[in-house]
């Protein structure tokens, strides 16, 4: 199954859920509406050359050098053969513990907690609180369901639910989002639950950097991704959605994505795309970064973007891609930030994980008035980062 086929499943699951309206249904967001005929020079992606580099110490930003540095890992070509090992655990007497290197000091190659935040960086303007004393429920709306009647528009598995058992903070502070896969017990609302989180802020600012660190997992059957789309109720595809982390099947390949059409012919350059292998995905807390410069795009009569605006994604600290933003999406500033771990479907090509629990560690998340470094370090990227390329 192509890439193209497995992402073709999302254009059904958000218009079947959470008053997420097909075009033209809207007549107060819809306006002028959004042309898709028109075509729209420097949105596919431009093969050309990745500036690579390695990531600086906290706080100390560095040009990226000419040659990929030494013992370089990432790659934008498909994995090696062969899946990583699948991150589950079937232990007795209910979910599994937190795997041991997500603690500070634990075991796994380059676990433990993030570095805390520079005190001289970028002003901190959202920063949810990840205290076990605060329900999940505080920060994010817990979405419920299977997604009826197709499992979130892409035959999936997964019941998503607001139980404690698969979102909860923990003593240490992280955020975890647990699936649960138990394919023999005589409840079927049972037998495949997970959570699908969406924050109740929004990016809230035209200009601004949007970090995670996350532990993915990665194993046969298993989707998780981090995301973004516009605030509900909104009209898709043409309001946009921005990928920053998702991978499938345990084949840690990250997928950062740009799409803003429906997905056949007509619109295929309408969906942007770059991947990145990271070996060692379940095993340590990674860096995602979305980077926005929009404040000197317009917005149109209809409330829609006209256009324009800058967007880069980072990986621990590497630009991996960038795109500018398509016109007649929605302005930036009111889009939220969506968690979630998917099962089965058709994305994962019909496997169905093992019996067991697969967690996204959420070890934290912020939003900054800008990217380490500055805005001076964003113009030096821009042009050693590739666009995205076209599915």
């Amino acid at each position: 199954m192509s890439f193209f086929d497995k992402m073709k499943g999302k254009a059904e699951e958000l218009n079947k859920k959470h008053n997420i309206l097909p075009f033209g249904q809207n007549s107060q967001q819809q306006g002028s509406g959004y042309n898709p005929q028109q075509q729209h020079s420097g949105y596919p992606g431009q093969h050309q050359a990745q500036g690579q580099w390695q990531q600086p110490p906290p706080g100390q930003w560095q040009p990226p050098p000419q040659g990929p540095p030494h013992g370089q890992q990432w790659q934008q070509h498909p994995p090696p053969p062969g899946p990583p090992p699948p991150n589950f655990n079937t232990r007795p007497g209910g979910p599994p513990p937190i795997p041991s290197h997500s603690r500070p000091g634990g075991g796994g190659s380059g676990g433990g907690a993030p570095p805390p935040p520079e005190s001289n960086g970028p002003r901190v303007y959202w920063r949810p609180d990840f205290n076990p004393s605060i329900p999940v429920s505080h920060e994010w709306d817990q979405k419920q369901g299977h997604g009826d009647p197709y499992g979130w528009g892409n035959n999936e598995l997964e019941n998503y639910s607001s139980s404690h058992e698969n979102s909860f903070h923990t003593p240490d502070g992280k955020l975890i989002l647990r699936a649960i896969s138990k394919s023999q017990h005589p409840d079927p609302e049972q037998r495949h639950t997970s959570a699908r989180l969406v924050s109740r802020a929004t990016l809230g600012r035209r200009d601004g950097c949007l970090t995670a660190w996350l532990t993915l997992p990665c194993a046969e059957g298993i989707w998780p991704a981090f995301w973004l789309l516009p605030r509900e109720p909104f009209v898709w595809p043409h309001e946009g959605e921005v990928d920053i982390a998702e991978s499938w099947n345990g084949d840690c390949e990250n997928h950062s994505c740009l799409h803003w059409g429906f997905y056949n012919g007509e619109d295929a350059q309408k969906h942007l795309v770059r991947g990145t292998h990271i070996p060692d995905m379940p095993r340590r807390a990674i860096r995602y970064d979305f980077v926005w410069q929009c404040s000197r795009a317009g917005v149109r009569g209809d409330g829609k973007s006209e256009g324009g605006g800058r967007l880069m994604w980072y990986i621990d600290g590497r630009p991996v891609m960038k795109n500018l933003m398509p016109p007649g999406t929605r302005p930036v500033e009111d889009w939220v930030v969506l968690l979630n771990v998917a099962m089965g479907g058709n994305v994962c090509q019909g496997k169905i994980p093992r019996d067991g629990a697969y967690d996204m560690i959420v070890h934290n998340l912020q939003m900054c008035e800008a990217p380490e470094g500055g805005w001076a370090r964003f113009d030096h990227d821009w042009p050693h980062c590739v666009d995205g390329a076209v599915m």
